[in-house]
């Protein structure tokens, strides 16, 4: 799929950042972030919660775009796609999505922003020059199962995550910050089917890129989000006495 090699030094930098994403994944299944409910003011200064998300959800677009030639790029070219689709999540999740949760009055450290700022200033810079430097996807990519496989799974992945995501901002009233049982779709089977939604759609983007920056992308996506959704399975146990005990964390019926 595709024409050429990118630069060693750039292969080199793509596998350091994906074994990093995997010393990062085991340390969370120590320790959970610091943010959302697990959100603590031991970690520093706290920025809102709202604002937060929108400053490093935004930094990606423009670590970026900023390596797209934005007036010569061939948007409807495979590689036009794959980027508008990238596109497509990020923007929704920096001025779709923060404007929409209802966490009135909810902080996040600072430190936990810096460093999500700076973990989507390298990942778009990676997927911003691979597409720009690296990438030469010939036409018919478009009817490689790589890439029809790889779109299913990035649309049903997104469409689950949203779904999912709207769902536990419909469970607070105006004003309310407190914590229920979702109940409602995947819900009834797993407890965070908004990350497993998100997993697969960026597993499906590494698919259908077929490209070193998204499949360490990837790699990153499963590091912070299996450990959450462990996290997130624990903590609604015991939270809740009443809480499913046929419900899973993350896998339907497995795990």
């Amino acid at each position: 799929m595709i024409d050429y090699l990118p630069s060693p030094g750039y292969v080199v930098f793509v596998c350091c950042w994906a074994l990093t994403g995997i010393g990062a994944g085991i340390y969370l299944l120590r320790r959970e972030a610091p943010y959302g409910r697990y959100s603590s003011d031991k970690w520093g200064p706290m920025i809102s919660n709202k604002l937060a998300w929108l400053l490093m959800e935004a930094t990606v677009l423009v670590t970026f775009l900023i390596w797209i030639p934005l007036r010569t790029f061939l948007w409807r070219s495979p590689a036009g796609v794959m980027v508008l689709l990238f596109l497509l999540h990020y923007v929704h999740r920096s001025f779709v999505y923060p404007f929409m949760i209802r966490t009135k009055g909810k902080k996040m450290p600072v430190v936990i922003m810096l460093s999500a700022m700076l973990f989507n200033t390298v990942n778009g810079s990676l997927l911003g020059i691979w597409f720009t430097a690296f990438d030469h996807y010939p036409d018919h990519t478009f009817f490689t199962p790589s890439f029809i496989t790889g779109l299913l799974l990035f649309f049903a992945g997104m469409f689950i995550n949203w779904w999912s995501d709207y769902q536990l901002i419909r469970l607070r009233k105006k004003n309310e910050t407190g914590y229920k049982i979702p109940q409602a779709g995947l819900f009834k089977y797993i407890s965070s089917p908004n990350l497993a939604g998100e997993i697969i759609e960026w597993g499906g983007f590494a698919l259908l890129t077929w490209s070193l920056p998204a499949l360490a992308f990837f790699i990153w996506t499963c590091a912070n989000l299996v450990p959450r959704a462990m996290a997130n399975h624990r903590w609604y146990q015991q939270q809740f006495p009443e809480y499913p005990a046929n419900r899973k964390a993350l896998l339907p019926f497995i795990w």
